[in-house]
């Protein structure tokens, strides 16, 4: 916790909290778009308004958290490198093990912070269109809080190129790589991760997620931990 305070200091004034209110309003921004211009055909597609209201905010959601989890990422590791203070950081009494994780969760945070800001905007411009049905809290919280578990393996990914790699080419090719294949996952096959974003099988995507995401996040910690810090 005490590692974590410090990295909310860092991070002050660096955009975290804009960037996720960005990405949860931006996802919803793009339905008020949809809805004003063609809403009576869009209710015309559907007897259950509701639902296929959140299938719309679904289909963005993905590319908006994986393009999250690349800039989120690839800017709190960029703190130290900015001032050149990674030997200055781990010169102190604290573990690189907890300067990692303390990163991890910190996006983490962030990451929860967007989908709450996602369900609650989802829910206000959903009641703004008159519906006749109840709301599905339960589908509009899954949908919302669901990815942030499902994309644990992209963002340990991430984080790990990030806080290894000195060039910053690296870790930005490969959250473009990762957005293209988010982007394209309804053709890919089940069983790879920029798939379990779109929720295909939602409870196994989740537990897929975290299970890898945990055993990514292990790996970036061994290799982060036995590097010589420049």
């Amino acid at each position: 916790m005490t590692l974590m305070r410090a990295e909310f200091i860092k991070i002050r004034r660096k955009g975290f909290l804009f960037l996720a209110c960005l990405g949860a309003f931006g996802v919803v921004a793009l339905q008020m778009v949809n809805y004003g211009v063609r809403k009576d055909y869009l209710l015309s597609l559907s007897e259950d308004d509701w639902s296929y209201y959140l299938l719309n905010v679904q289909s963005f959601i993905p590319i908006a958290i994986v393009l999250g989890v690349t800039i989120l990422t690839y800017q709190i590791a960029n703190i130290e490198d900015e001032t050149n203070a990674w030997k200055q950081q781990l010169a102190l009494p604290i573990s690189k093990i907890g300067l990692y994780t303390a990163k991890f969760l910190t996006v983490s945070f962030f990451l929860a912070v967007a989908s709450f800001l996602l369900a609650i905007f989802t829910f206000i411009y959903g009641l703004t269109l008159d519906f006749t049905q109840a709301v599905p809290i339960k589908e509009l919280l899954r949908q919302s809080f669901y990815p942030m578990f499902a994309v644990m393996p992209i963002l340990a990914f991430q984080l790990w190129l990030s806080l290894v790699c000195r060039t910053p080419s690296i870790p930005t090719t490969a959250g473009i790589v990762q957005f293209l294949l988010t982007y394209s996952a309804y053709s890919l096959p089940d069983w790879t991760p920029w798939k379990w974003v779109l929720l295909p099988e939602p409870r196994l995507n989740v537990g897929l997620g975290m299970m890898f995401g945990l055993i990514i996040f292990i790996i970036g910690i061994y290799d982060f931990y036995r590097r010589d810090v420049k």
